[in-house]
């Protein structure tokens, strides 16, 4: 499926459901969206929101913002209704409903990647600030987020018992292999002609460090939502992910990142001027 067609299915998919309230919030009905995730089940859809309810407690956020449970009245025929349960659900949650699906179903494959990529989008589409950054500026913010992901990503992985440094860096490289088609960080390292000090997440611009940060947020999240034991179980899940963001990447026409060009000055570069001319201020 192209990039075309899978934004044209999400879009009816998802916008397409889409309430509002009278205060103007935007929601959408868990009955009404069961049916367009393949999900003609109730009992089988509820298994799927209570993993999300359990994903978005574990991300630190209000369940109850996310997830409302309710109850309506439906038409059962001849003029007659019945109460049914039904949840209220943010956008926040949708995400969650589709990362925890079935993932057998292929509306549901494609959407854990388009519907997080949506996702994330959005939140730096809304944060204005972020957008009038200038690339370097996107760079050195887009690197600071990513080196606090890490620490994350680090602390799941051990969790999963992925406990040496040896260890963490295997997993790493497993990570780089899957969105990189195959290279690890030492090939990453070779292609951008680095010397052997630099780091090479010092030497991306703010398009491949984006889809680094995406591998690195949803590796953990893997990580954590199906709980991964075992350093070959991680190292594989880190790869599945790596892999997935390089299709959606593909899917939706983009460069892939080994072929992004290298910026000629490194974060660490554009990080000690900025402090320079803070001082001059």
């Amino acid at each position: 499926m192209n990039a075309k067609r899978i934004a044209n299915q999400y879009h009816a998919t998802f916008e397409g459901a889409r309430q509002v309230d009278e205060d103007g919030n935007e929601f959408w009905f868990a009955r009404d969206l069961a049916p367009l995730l393949d999900y003609q089940q109730w009992r089988n859809f509820m298994q799927v929101i209570d993993k999300a309810r359990q994903a978005c407690e574990k991300s630190g956020r209000a369940v109850a913002d996310h997830f409302a449970d309710i109850s309506k009245m439906v038409d059962i025929g001849s003029g007659a209704q019945r109460e049914v349960a039904d949840v209220r659900l943010s956008r926040y949650a949708c995400y969650l409903i589709v990362q925890n699906g079935d993932p057998s179903k292929p509306v549901i494959a494609n959407g854990q990647t388009y519907f997080a990529m949506q996702a994330r989008r959005q939140e730096l589409n809304d944060d204005e600030k972020f957008a009038r950054l200038s690339e370097d500026e996107k760079r050195l913010a887009i690197r600071n987020e990513l080196a606090e992901h890490n620490k994350q990503l680090a602390a799941a992985a051990k969790d999963a018992g992925v406990d040496t440094p040896l260890d963490y860096a295997i997993f790493q490289d497993h990570g780089y292999k899957g969105l990189y088609g195959g290279m690890g960080a030492k090939d990453i390292h070779a292609r951008k002609g680095l010397k052997k000090s630099e780091k090479i997440l010092d030497h991306m611009g703010s398009t491949e460090l984006a889809a680094n940060l995406f591998r690195a947020t949803q590796a953990e999240e893997k990580l954590k939502r199906d709980n991964i034991s075992g350093k070959q179980r991680a190292n594989q899940a880190h790869f599945e992910v790596g892999q997935k963001v390089r299709q959606t990447i593909q899917e939706l026409g983009g460069t892939m990142p080994e072929n992004l060009p290298v910026p000629k000055q490194s974060v660490k570069q554009i990080e000690s001027a900025k402090k320079k001319l803070d001082k001059q201020k």
